[in-house]
């Protein structure tokens, strides 16, 4: 037995890389260091005795010790967790844990919440951003919002909105701003990590590889605000350009889109299917989406006069 008990910051931390494969990985997921992850994992393998990690290439790999004790430390941190969120449940039924993409919160979720406080007082919304995948058994949310292509295991998915991507660019880049799609050769390009120029390129017949240099983000919303600021010109998405446009913050280039190929969908676990808040919190989604297609709709038409 260990003269001493490991952290619960130690377990969580050697359960993330043994199911990531990744200290990176597992450092994105709790919200930590990966140095943090590396020190928490090796006091805890000071203390069972055992190597429980082992270097590989880039990565890492498990030890059969370190397989045998992720297992059963994953079943009882699901079961802390489920513990916790009775409780939890218990002493605030009002309480919804919303779990968001940060760029989703910061561009979309949050301009509209007041509406929802102001329909729904009875609901206390408690909204978490994560890039991270939840996984429900284990982290401290009961709903959440995700781009992808569905169909994940274990849970609901509804498909909430799709998208398009169009150029955008601050009106300070004016009078240079591009007049044709050929012009971007001229300008600094933005990116975003998973979000491609190259088949908007295709769309207008340009037959250009993805860029390979300039400013990268690994948050749409950091490159966004990059454009605003005129450092560029980003490839937005429909679901976070928010305000910009019809403020003037930015402008859009050109009248041609490409659909994205994520979707954004509402995910839960079967356990909340039948939930009343689920229910409300659903509906005022939809009614918000339906309202920016709606808007979205007159402003295309006013283009194409």
């Amino acid at each position: 037995m260990p003269a001493r008990l490991p952290s619960m910051q130690g377990l969580r931390a050697f359960e993330a890389a043994a199911r990531t494969g990744s200290l990176t990985k597992a450092a994105d997921a709790l919200a930590v260091t990966h140095g943090a992850i590396s020190h928490q994992i090796t006091a805890l393998e000071d203390i069972v005795g055992v190597p429980l990690i082992e270097r590989a290439g880039r990565g890492i790999r498990v030890t059969d010790d370190g397989e045998r004790l992720a297992t059963r430390l994953r079943a009882a941190l699901a079961d802390i967790a489920d513990a916790l969120r009775e409780a939890g449940e218990r002493n605030n039924p009002r309480r919804l844990r919303v779990s968001v993409t940060p760029s989703f919160a910061a561009r979309w979720l949050l301009p509209r919440l007041g509406s929802f406080l102001a329909r729904h007082r009875d609901i206390d919304l408690d909204v978490r951003s994560s890039v991270a995948l939840v996984d429900f058994r284990r982290d401290d949310a009961d709903v959440a919002i995700r781009q992808g292509f569905g169909g994940w295991p274990d849970v609901h998915a509804e498909h909430l909105l799709s998208e398009t991507f169009f150029p955008v660019c601050s009106p300070r880049l004016s009078p240079r701003l591009p007049r044709v799609p050929a012009d971007l050769a001229r300008h600094t390009l933005l990116r975003a990590d998973d979000e491609w120029w190259k088949p908007w390129f295709e769309a207008v017949g340009l037959d250009w590889p993805e860029p390979s240099r300039g400013p990268i983000f690994n948050d749409s919303a950091l490159m966004l605000q990059a454009a605003v600021e005129g450092q560029g010109i980003a490839l937005a998405r429909t679901s976070l350009i928010g305000n910009d446009l019809k403020n003037g913050l930015l402008v859009r280039l050109f009248d041609i889109d490409v659909p994205a190929p994520r979707r954004f969908y509402l995910v839960y676990p079967p356990r909340i299917a039948g939930s009343p808040k689920l229910a409300l919190f659903r509906s005022w989604l939809k009614d918000e989406i339906r309202a920016d297609e709606s808007s979205r709709g007159v402003r295309a038409k006013k283009r194409s006069r």
